[in-house]
């Protein structure tokens, strides 16, 4: 019966320091510097301006230049820095269909020291008629700044009348 008391305490034990391991690691990763948090909203900001400015390319800025960005939406997913590009130069040709942009209901959350999540709702107010949803974007902290690796947009349906 010795035996079985020890083993249970020893399973005890490394169960507690399992759960004490992985709440901490829980705890360090949700914890984010402040200059971290305001690279993170500097580049959002950014996109707002750039887009309500109708440039394109600058709110692309805000993306990471790479052939693995991706980018989700009702259409499946686009892959690549220029092809989100290109997606966005077609459902956006002029600055009337860019309309105005918001961001709202920003939560940022890092992932680890060098990585964090972003949950939000954009709107566009626009003369054909007002579109908004959510996102989720996941950022990477790279030499160069804080960039979107991955982008998951959707859109609201339109509010019945």
């Amino acid at each position: 019966m010795t035996n079985k008391l020890v083993v249970s305490g020893l399973l005890l034990a490394s169960l507690v320091g399992t759960c004490l391991v992985t709440a901490s690691g829980r705890t360090a990763a949700g914890k984010m510097k402040e200059t971290d948090r305001a690279g993170i909203m500097a580049v959002l900001t950014t996109q707002q301006n750039d887009w309500n400015k109708g440039d394109i390319r600058g709110f692309m800025a805000g993306y990471w230049n790479s052939s693995e960005l991706t980018f989700a939406g009702t259409r499946g997913f686009t892959r690549g820095w220029q092809p989100v590009m290109e997606r966005y130069e077609k459902n956006y040709a002029d600055k009337v269909a860019m309309g105005t942009l918001d961001f709202s209901e920003l939560e940022i959350r890092q992932l680890g020291p060098d990585a964090a999540l972003v949950l939000g709702k954009w709107h566009l107010q626009r003369q054909t008629g007002d579109v908004g949803g959510i996102f989720t974007l996941v950022f990477q902290k790279f030499p160069e700044g804080w960039r979107i690796i991955h982008d998951h947009t959707t859109q609201s349906p339109p509010e019945a009348k």
